[in-house]
Parts: structure tokens; C-alpha cells; sequence
């Protein structure tokens, strides 16, 4: 996967580049990783990724972000 084409959000600012989420196409694949630990990577589809931001843009997820608070 060190070969894919990894992109981040312009949205992460200036600076050292760490703490931002990149993503990559490979073949029909999405990969996604941490930019401060690219060996760990998540593989999934658009279709679910889609499902997915949709989900968060939506609210739906806001539950696991008030848990992992307390």
C-alpha cells in the first residue's frame, strides 16, 4: 500500500501534516489511515464509506462521540 496515491483534506491545515486522516484508491478499493501511524490501514468500499459519512453528516454516530467522553 506504501506505492497508493494517499490524500488528505486541504481542510488539515499547515504544519507538521500529522493528525489527519488520508485516503487512497486502490483498484476499487478505499484505504484509509492515520497520517502518525500509516501502517495501520482500513479497507473498505465507496459504497460503505458513503454509507458512512452520510451516517456521520447525519447525526447518527454523535452517541459513540458523547461515550468515548465519559
Amino acid at each position: 500500500m506504501s506505492e497508493a496515491n494517499w490524500r488528505k483534506s486541504s481542510y488539515s491545515g499547515a504544519g507538521d501534516g500529522n493528525s489527519c486522516i488520508e485516503l487512497a484508491l486502490i483498484g476499487t478499493t478505499v484505504a484509509l489511515r492515520e497520517s502518525d501511524d500509516p501502517r495501520t490501514v482500513l479497507a473498505t468500499t465507496p459504497v460503505k464509506l458513503g454509507a458512512l459519512l452520510r451516517s456521520i453528516k447525519a447525526g447518527e454516530l454523535d452517541h459513540l462521540a458523547a461515550a468515548s467522553k465519559a
